[in-house]
């Protein structure tokens, strides 16, 4: 910790001649981006991996009319089929779940008055009014929803209502275009359940991102809003 704790006040030492006051936010952002620039392989998998399932689908429905009788042997040969084209239906987590990490670092490090037996200096460091320490909770104390440490978590909710707001509409139109859930004879394949109540609930999945800005540190809600705005760019531009 004392070690991500000294690379953050680096960071923020380089960029003070630039942003002053806010460099340590600053810094969070351009740790994030950091991050992002070393998942972004994983990410062009996952996209890779999607658009060979919507590929998939043909094949799917081929071997629904050959075994629909069949729900098991169905199963089988669905799994089989992702074997033989190397598509893992699990691929598109692992971007988010490499991220868990960082993220967990940074609430940490903003949750700790103390860090290596010293005081933890990163916690006088604000965005603006609001200490990057602190909460939405402590916004609200402080001065209300309107007030200076208020407005710049009302800033942070306004974009990522926006980015929710993108994604709902993107992934409700790939949704549409790549549907998946195959059935058999009205019945849901056996072990798909999951995975279409997972498509069911995607559309809504960032808009979670505004209850993960309101409950954690300033400097953990922004890796949060920066990771989100970056993945919706992101899978904007892969998904095409």
């Amino acid at each position: 910790m004392s070690v991500f704790a000294d690379l953050v006040q680096r960071l923020a030492d380089l960029l003070a001649p630039l942003f002053g006051a806010t460099a340590a936010a600053a810094a969070i952002v351009l740790f994030t981006a950091l991050v992002r620039l070393l998942v972004h392989p994983l990410s062009r998998a996952a996209a890779r991996g999607q658009k060979a399932r919507a590929e998939l689908q043909p094949k799917i429905a081929e071997l629904r009319k050959r075994h629909g009788k069949n729900p098991e042997r169905l199963q089988r040969a669905i799994v089989e089929l992702h074997t033989k084209e190397k598509v893992s239906p699990l691929a598109g987590c692992l971007p988010g779940l490499f991220q868990l990490p960082a993220f967990f670092l940074l609430y940490h490090l903003f949750s700790n008055t103390t860090i290596g037996g010293h005081a933890n200096e990163l916690l006088s460091h604000e965005l603006f009014a609001a200490p990057l320490g602190d909460r939405w909770a402590d916004a609200l104390g402080a001065g209300g929803a309107l007030g200076p440490a208020g407005l710049v978590y009302v800033a942070l909710f306004l974009l990522v209502s926006a980015v929710a707001v993108f994604n709902y509409r993107r992934t409700k139109r790939m949704m549409a275009a790549n549907p998946v859930a195959p059935v058999a004879d009205g019945q849901a394949v056996p072990g798909m359940g999951a995975m279409g109540a997972m498509t069911k609930v995607m559309p809504f999945m960032s808009f979670l991102t505004l209850f993960t800005v309101a409950v954690v540190p300033l400097a953990a809600a922004l890796y949060v809003v920066t990771s989100t705005t970056w993945s919706a760019i992101e899978r904007a531009a892969l998904y095409r």
